[in-house]
């Protein structure tokens, strides 16, 4: 009994999981109707919530890096950094954007070229339209949602010694209150967010991965093997799961990290490399220029509410979902920096990486478009195909696929690998290193998960469900924030106070 009371969180997540699961399987129309409209409500009546809250978020994030709080080290004074600055790079890379900057950074860039938010497609000002709006859902928006979250766990985990689970942000509110049905409520809702919207990227994942074995080995592109490529990537990471951190997810994070840095200098290798160059300056520019503008861009006099929802509100709803995972991984591989590293190695140089990587793909793609408006009709048809049919149109396509399958495929197992990992935390009332156990019946689930509304055809209502969910999280991260600038000034007040003492004694 004692033993269930302590596994409270697991076992009714693991119940609502599964009912969930009954529901999408048995009465998947209905878990539809009931999700898109909560989802269409939350966009339609409060989607200035996630224009709001978001870009407080970024504005947050750079006053801590300036503030006086930048030079609190997250852990004891004389604690130095668990991984290398290019390893912990590399995993907070993989498991912030992973497989989604492969997947979206050619098909992105070229639907907006065609049916731009505003003005004319197939012009160059729709281009340029293109990758400043690319820069700007891909930029420093969701890395401020990702260092928000990911700071405020690891402050209270490694300075006030309070467990890895996301109720502990709340300390300075509740108190110990965190311990009981508040702050177990708090982090069922958390693991909850955390498995739904994590299969739903298995599912996505699954499908471009089959997409690019079709393009490379011409393997039928199938359900059954979409539901193939589940098991072997299931297995694979169930592997690496028992190798631990230090092992198995950072050499997967490095071994991505060096894929897509060989595949992004041979596609400028090979495409129009002084164009790319002029496309990341120019659109730098653009996106600094107008961040004010396109970060609380509604049209409530005329037309583009739609491509506003589709776009901005979802991506917007779709980091915040994902924040109670990337951020609990992102501050268990962060002990040891101070919050100035962290901000800047988690909101600057992400945002830096993505734009060069964006800038890559998705100017070399409208440079080929630009001449071809078939093409960019083939590529916006089907978002998984997208970078496949890409590099059919450049030379050494055949490499460059190679390269584009293997990123994926490792992106893949490494989101899976670090879910897991970050499930099994918060399974295990917030300890630093989750049975495997835990960590393998979560990692079962999920690809279970992601097989069966695959196969019931609710995969897009799976993605709805989770971005729905991001509503009242972004409320929470709100209180969070406050949370987490109390427990720097109280920190701050008892740093001072040592230090006085230490000088009279």
């Amino acid at each position: 009994m004692n033993k269930v009371k302590e596994n409270s969180v697991f076992f009714v997540s693991l119940l609502l999981t599964l009912i969930f699961i009954f529901w999408g399987v048995f009465f998947t129309e209905n878990l539809t109707k009931v999700t898109n409209a909560v989802y269409n409500g939350s966009i339609d009546y409060l989607g200035w919530v996630y224009l709001g809250t978001t870009l407080f978020f970024v504005f947050f994030s750079i006053y801590l890096l300036f503030s006086r709080y930048g030079n609190i080290r997250l852990g004891r004074r004389n604690d130095k950094p668990d991984f290398s600055t290019a390893s912990w790079l590399a995993m907070l890379f993989g498991a912030g954007m992973g497989v989604g900057i492969v997947y979206w950074s050619v098909a992105e860039p070229v639907t907006h070229f065609t049916t731009p938010p505003y003005g004319e497609g197939y012009t160059v000002e729709a281009a340029n339209t293109a990758m400043k709006f690319t820069f700007f859902h891909w930029g420093l928006h969701p890395w401020a949602i990702y260092t928000v979250i990911g700071l405020a766990l690891a402050f209270f985990q490694y300075n006030k010694r309070l467990p890895a689970a996301i109720s502990s942000a709340f300390h300075p509110i509740l108190g110990d209150k965190i311990h009981g049905p508040i702050g177990k409520t708090i982090d069922i809702l958390s693991i909850f967010a955390t498995v739904f919207g994590i299969a739903t990227s298995l599912g996505l994942g699954a499908m471009q991965v089959t997409a690019g074995m079709h393009d490379i080995f011409d393997m039928p592109n199938t359900l059954f093997v979409q539901l193939l490529v589940i098991l072997v990537a299931t297995i694979l990471f169930l592997i690496s799961i028992n190798t631990g951190l230090e092992r198995g997810i950072k050499f997967l994070s490095n071994a991505a990290i060096i894929c897509s840095v060989a595949i992004m200098l041979l596609v400028l290798m090979v495409g129009p490399a002084l164009t790319v160059i002029k496309v990341f300056f120019n659109t730098t520019g653009l996106y600094l220029s107008d961040f004010l503008q396109m970060s609380l861009r509604f049209t409530p006099f005329g037309e583009g509410e739609q491509w506003i929802a589709s776009w901005t509100l979802f991506y917007w709803a779709w980091w915040i979902a994902w924040a109670p995972f990337v951020g609990m991984f992102i501050a268990r591989v962060s002990r040891g920096r101070t919050i100035k590293e962290f901000v800047i190695g988690v909101l600057i140089v992400p945002t830096l990486g993505t734009c060069l990587w964006m800038s890559v793909f998705g100017g070399t793609a409208l440079d080929l478009v630009q001449g071809d408006h078939s093409l960019a009709k083939l590529i916006t048809q089907d978002e998984s195909l997208s970078i496949f049919i890409f590099f059919d149109h450049l030379p050494l396509s055949t490499l460059l696929s190679i390269l584009g399958f293997a990123v994926v495929a490792i992106y893949y197992i490494t989101v899976a690998d670090t879910a897991t990992f970050v499930l099994g935390m918060l399974s295990e009332g917030g300890t630093l290193n989750p049975s495997n156990k835990i960590k393998m019946t979560w990692g079962v689930i999920q690809s279970a998960l992601a097989a069966v509304l695959l196969l019931a055809g609710g995969l897009d209502v799976l993605q709805t469900a989770s971005i729905a969910a991001a509503l009242p999280f972004a409320i929470i991260m709100l209180v969070m924030s406050y949370s987490l600038l109390t427990g720097l000034k109280n920190e701050t007040v008892m740093q001072k106070g040592n230090k006085r003492n230490t000088q009279q004694n």
